[in-house]
């Protein structure tokens, strides 16, 4: 696979995005964005499993269901979420006035939403948003899509790439927000993936499910899970590839380059955490099952205590192995072995010997890895999140305000 640039999800054949000024944030920066393929494509999603659901989340389960869609309409700055039925009927009409000005169906055009929760839509202000976000879609409109879905976000997150399923080149690509309320558990994080891949809609929604487990599904910044998370690919077929309809090769293919995006804008998540000055690492191996290593890294992840210490720059590996010793999850302390980087700081129940100069090194670095072998077993994970710092209560605190 090549990278191309981060052209998102306008490098794929077909597609054109765009991002606005509608109003709706109160900064009166970027805050509609649209992504159109010329032709209907075949579609999946998941979606947040949270039971407080937001209205887009219902509007956009249907259209992914129907396997079939043109269009992405998001709009940043209202969640649109806890709004009862006005609330619907509004994630209804910004499909239903996308698809009057991109000459679609309403049932193709998925709705996304972010932003504060218990809070109407200005539908004045996103009607007028709609149009003029339909008449500037371009073809490399992906950078001010990206910037529009953008709420917490210190940058817009993108990446893209091509590679080859039957002598056809194909492309894929994808943008994503996300800065603070991460913890999805997919099956306020928003991901829209591009490709002009052919692929029938049940092989699309198998192979999204399945990377979503090793890639968003393994990121956390603050425990919290979003009322509004959704992760949408649309697949237009312009690459002309032979559609795939069964799991042979070019599935394969497919699903590598989908689980590379999906991966990497991940980890851009937990890269821009809200008020994150560290990139963590959490990888756990040995153990029985993947259930128990992802049990134990997200301990670790969302340990208060584990993210403020690496905040501080402080080598408290107690916190780590307290938190995988409450994970829920089959561990023997006197197996266990824990290292930050390269240097082991727990060994079989007992803290080890360590230069504290080189890992003092360590926990200075932006990023840092935390590993530990349970010598239980032969399964792996790994969770990307990031520190917490002063900032973060910060923004949280204000965030409503």
């Amino acid at each position: 696979m090549l990278r191309e640039n981060n052209a998102g999800v306008t490098l794929a054949k077909g597609f054109k995005a765009s991002g606005i000024k509608a109003g709706i944030k109160k900064s009166g920066k970027d805050d509609l964005a649209i992504i159109y393929s010329e032709v209907p494509a075949t579609v999946a999603g998941v979606f947040t499993q949270n039971l407080v659901a937001a209205a887009p989340v219902w509007v956009s389960k249907a259209v992914a269901q129907n396997g079939v869609g043109q269009a992405i309409v998001a709009n940043a700055g209202c969640a649109n979420a806890c709004t009862g039925e006005i609330g619907f009927a509004n994630a209804k009409k910004m499909a239903e006035l996308t698809a009057k000005e991109l000459n679609v169906n309403a049932e193709e055009v998925f709705v996304a939403s972010t932003g504060v929760i218990g809070v109407n839509l200005p539908m004045d202000k996103v009607e007028s948003g709609i149009k003029k976000a339909a008449t500037a879609l371009d073809d490399n409109g992906s950078i001010a899509a990206g910037k529009a879905i953008m709420t917490t976000d210190t940058y817009p997150k993108a990446c893209s790439f091509t590679f080859e399923i039957g002598g056809k080149k194909v492309n894929i690509g994808g943008i994503a927000k996300g800065s603070g309320m991460i913890h999805p558990n997919m099956a306020t994080m928003l991901c829209f993936v591009t490709t002009d891949v052919a692929i029938s809609h049940d092989l699309l929604q198998q192979a999204l499910a399945k990377v979503v487990t090793t890639s968003f599904n393994m990121v956390s910044v603050d425990g919290d899970t979003s009322t509004n998370d959704m992760v949408l690919v649309m697949a237009n077929g312009m690459a002309e590839n032979v559609m795939i309809t069964t799991e042979d090769a070019d599935y394969d293919a497919f699903l590598a380059a989908l689980n590379t995006v999906c991966t990497e804008l991940a980890k851009l998540v937990a890269r821009d955490g809200e008020g994150a000055t560290k990139f963590l690492e959490v990888n756990v191996k040995g153990a029985e099952s993947f259930e128990d290593a992802k049990k134990i890294a997200m301990s670790i992840a969302k340990s208060p205590l584990v993210k403020t210490a690496c905040f501080g720059q402080d080598p408290n590996w107690g916190r780590i192995i307290c938190a995988a010793g409450y994970a829920g999850a089959k561990m023997v302390p006197e197996k266990t072995v824990v290292s930050l980087g390269d240097i082991v700081v727990y060994d079989q129940g007992l803290g080890a010997e360590f230069d504290e100069d080189a890992l003092r090194d360590v926990m200075a670095e932006h990023d840092i890895t935390i590993n530990l072998d349970l010598h239980l077993g032969e399964e792996n994970a790994t969770v990307w999140t990031c520190d917490f710092s002063y900032e973060y209560v910060k923004i949280n605190g204000e965030y409503h305000t």
